[in-house]
């Protein structure tokens, strides 16, 4: 039974960053800010969503984002206003269009050179060893030689 309970607040922390004063009187529009909020990217945190993140700046864009929502804008227009805004870095999924296309290319062309890299390393490994010149071989006779 308490290992339950621990489970059951382990996942009510993420909702933990919206604070009561920020929800909605609406539960059809608090869904909406809810589901919207959880796309954009807290620019404090990077790696969080603003519906997860305590920060300052998250907290204001989700205040922005309701005041849209309430304002009668739809989730698009929501979502334009702020990335037009905060830029397409805002959004935890950016658009695949000119401006982004270095972030959604530099991983794939990070790998293939990789990739690359690791087959000419294993072509170097088996390619066989240049055969002793003569002079080589004179020389690793006489050395051989002198060890006996």
């Amino acid at each position: 039974m308490k290992a339950l309970l621990a489970l059951l607040l382990l996942l009510a922390l993420p909702a933990l960053a919206v604070e009561p004063n920020e929800r909605l009187a609406d539960p059809a529009l608090e869904a909406r800010a809810r589901a919207l909020s959880r796309g954009l990217r807290c620019l404090v945190c990077r790696n969080e969503s603003i519906d997860e993140s305590h920060a300052d700046l998250a907290h204001d864009v989700r205040v922005l984002l309701r005041e849209r929502l309430s304002a009668g804008d739809s989730d698009t227009a929501a979502i334009r206003f702020i990335t037009d805004r905060y830029g397409d870095f805002v959004l935890l999924d950016p658009p695949l269009k000119t401006s982004t296309m270095v972030l959604w290319m530099a991983p794939p062309a990070l790998l293939v050179v990789a990739f690359g890299g690791v087959l000419l390393a294993a072509r170097r490994r088996r390619a066989p060893p240049a055969p002793l010149t003569a002079e080589e071989q004179a020389r690793l006779a006489t050395l051989l030689k002198g060890q006996e």
